[in-house]
């Protein structure tokens, strides 16, 4: 059965469901759905919060079974820490927390109690929180570890947010997804025709470029890369006509490397047991589109991915090639697995003609990122301050990480080759985040642009309380956020 959401106004002891999620804030005053227990319970949950059972600082979870005076045989306590600081983040977290513990067991319906005063924001905060929160990475197993919930209904006058959050939740685990996925399932051209059964139902145009069309628009960079596999490379252009506008607001540009072998530059077995999530970028693209044409934004917006596998063969590219990229730019190889910034490279060429007020680029590209700034911030690069500003604020407002990494022209002059007009990695091990991003400046023209390193946050080792491990969807409800706030310019 597919989830779904749904919106209940009855009082918590009329409320018949497997369980009820629950939040309390710091400083002992109960109001809402938490007075209510506490009044149907003879004061049970007052006493348990005075000793220490249940708690009240940000993220804790805890729960009550049994409770007296319920139809309802189990409820989540979420603590929500102190009300003054209430945000989105603590409100994903918060329901991604209940939802993932309640996903421990089946579940026909979730009840959560916890959004009484709220306002639309962090009702589809919470929402898209426990839609994620409930879906794991164990696509595989016979036995699941988290077990989707059928209906997470909520008691709030917001049904429209309700809708919102579940459409953002759905979308961010449609790039989950694909992330988790093998790569011998997500490939290419699997990923290909998962972008055309999306379009086809959510309204959007799809333009595919197949092996023929690319070698026509002599995108020498990107099918460079894929030379070496047996799978064929693809470049998707998919669009949300919203608005009226024929000049689009944004378009989106996400790294699609299906597969990462590192090619001759090969990579270690352990640096490559995670190398199916090297089209995060393209993943979370995809995502986006689906949110903002489920959410019929009126904007204009263009999702370009540039898919391939970097494989090992005897076809492979060599260090020492020298390529063309479409845009007529040559480069000299001198990594076989600094190949994400190969791929975009033609895909941003592409991008520019499509004459989008910004651009912003999505990539898992490199390690020097994870290394600056850890595995839960996405780093930002940029040729126009002001987007940057614009996009790092959305980020805030969504409750995702983005910091902002210098783009002095220092770096530019690293990249710079004596046998070709750029080379693909700069000169030893320091400030690779940066080069890379100055490797693409060279594919953006004077078009107002931003690239987000997500190599860090896209693919989580460990899960947490609130998501699973694998595949985490990051950058997709900032992208929405970028896409509402520019149709609203």
């Amino acid at each position: 059965m597919n989830m779904h959401v749904s919106v209940n106004d009855q009082s918590v002891g009329e409320i018949q469901a497997d369980a009820l999620v629950i939040g309390i804030h710091e400083g002992g005053v109960l109001d809402g759905a938490a007075a209510e227990l506490n009044d149907l319970s003879a004061g049970q949950l007052v006493e348990l919060i005075e000793a220490g059972e249940i708690a009240a600082k940000c993220g804790t979870v805890t729960s009550w079974l049994a409770p007296a005076g319920l139809q309802t045989p189990h409820v989540v306590v979420v603590g929500l820490g102190d009300r003054a600081t209430l945000d989105v983040r603590t409100a994903a977290v918060a329901a991604g927390s209940a939802a993932k513990l309640l996903a421990g067991q089946e579940r026909q319906r979730v009840v959560f109690l916890l959004t009484d005063g709220w306002d639309q924001e962090l009702v589809a905060a919470a929402v898209s929180g426990a839609v994620v929160g409930c879906v794991g990475q164990d696509l595989y197993r016979a036995e699941r570890r988290v077990h989707q919930i059928d209906e997470l209904a909520w008691r709030t006058p917001h049904a429209a947010a309700v809708e919102e959050g579940f459409q953002l939740g759905e979308a961010t685990n449609l790039a989950r997804r694909l992330v988790n996925e093998p790569a011998g399932i997500i490939y290419p051209e699997s990923f290909a025709k998962v972008a055309a059964q999306l379009a086809q139902e959510s309204g959007l145009e799809l333009e595919t470029w197949d092996l023929q069309r690319l070698e026509e628009e002599k995108c020498g960079s990107l099918l460079a890369v894929s030379q070496g596999s047996d799978r064929e490379p693809r470049l998707l252009i998919l669009r949300h006509r919203g608005g009226g506008r024929e000049r689009p607001h944004l378009a989106l540009v996400g790294k699609g490397v299906t597969f990462d072998s590192g090619g001759l530059s090969l990579k270690p077995n352990d640096s490559m047991k995670t190398m199916k999530c090297d089209m995060a970028g393209a993943a979370t693209v995809l995502g986006a589109m689906q949110a903002i044409a489920a959410l019929d934004l009126p904007c204009h917006v263009v999702g370009l991915v540039g898919l391939v596998e970097n494989m090992v063969s005897g076809s492979s590219y060599k260090l020492g090639d020298v390529l063309t990229s479409r845009r007529g730019t040559t480069i000299e190889v001198l990594n076989t697995d600094a190949e994400g910034r190969l791929v975009l490279a033609d895909v941003l060429d592409v991008a520019l003609e499509q004459d989008a007020d910004h651009i912003i680029d999505l990539a898992t590209l490199t390690g020097a990122c994870v290394v600056a700034l850890g595995t839960d911030v996405c780093g930002a690069m940029t040729n126009d301050q002001d987007w940057c500003d614009q996009v790092i604020a959305a980020a805030k407002v969504t409750g995702e990480r983005a910091w902002q990494l210098p783009m002095f022209p220092e770096f530019g002059k690293q990249i710079l080759s004596d046998v070709a007009d750029i080379k693909n990695i700069g000169e030893g091990r320091w400030g690779g985040a940066i080069t890379a991003a100055k490797f693409l400046e060279e594919f953006v023209g004077e078009a107002s642009w931003v690239h987000l390193d997500i190599a860090g946050p896209a693919f989580q080792d460990k899960p947490k309380a609130w998501i699973d491990a694998g595949g985490s969807g990051v950058m997709v409800r900032t992208l929405v956020q970028l896409a509402r706030g520019l149709a609203e310019e």
